[in-house]
């Protein structure tokens, strides 16, 4: 038996990635992060553990949407009740509640819809601008396989 102890403690912490979503497209950049927060770009992986990161995204005003997406895709909403269906296009979201909450639903459909859903969601950070207030807690790059994916898109 080994005597050895390994950094099991540093692979379990949960590691504050920022990432900034200008120019990028909505699909791509919603991907990387949910791979990000599922923790599957870590060696201890587990899909019945929270083992993800955090994650902080700035700029998401924006954030690229190709094609005619804007005026074509919608959302929906329905209550329960009968003649309750609402649909909005990609274009009354942005105006009603912001371009965060496209990606916020962009996301949360690429999650597994299971107990860590909602832990997951909640280490989701998103803002229009280019600030937020965690800058305390990003303390060094990281150099994520996955989100530096994203930077190698800007170039």
């Amino acid at each position: 038996m080994s005597t050895l102890n390994g950094q099991t403690a540093l692979a379990y912490a949960k590691v504050w990635h920022h990432v900034s979503a200008k120019g990028i497209p909505l699909g791509r950049l919603a991907s990387n992060i949910a791979i990000t927060l599922m923790g599957k770009h870590k060696p201890i992986f587990h899909p019945a553990a929270d083992c993800g990161d955090v994650v902080v995204v700035t700029d998401c005003e924006n954030i690229r949407i190709s094609g005619r997406k804007l005026e074509q895709h919608k959302y929906y909403s329905h209550s329960g009740r009968p003649g309750k269906l609402k649909e909005w296009t990609m274009e009354e979201m942005v105006k009603k509640r912001g371009y965060r909450e496209l990606l916020r639903r962009a996301v949360g459909g690429m999650l597994p819809k299971n107990r860590l859903w909602d832990m997951r969601m909640n280490r989701l950070h998103i803002y229009d601008g280019p600030t937020h207030p965690y800058k305390a807690n990003i303390f060094r790059r990281y150099n994520s396989p996955i989100l530096s994916e994203i930077e190698m898109l800007k170039k």
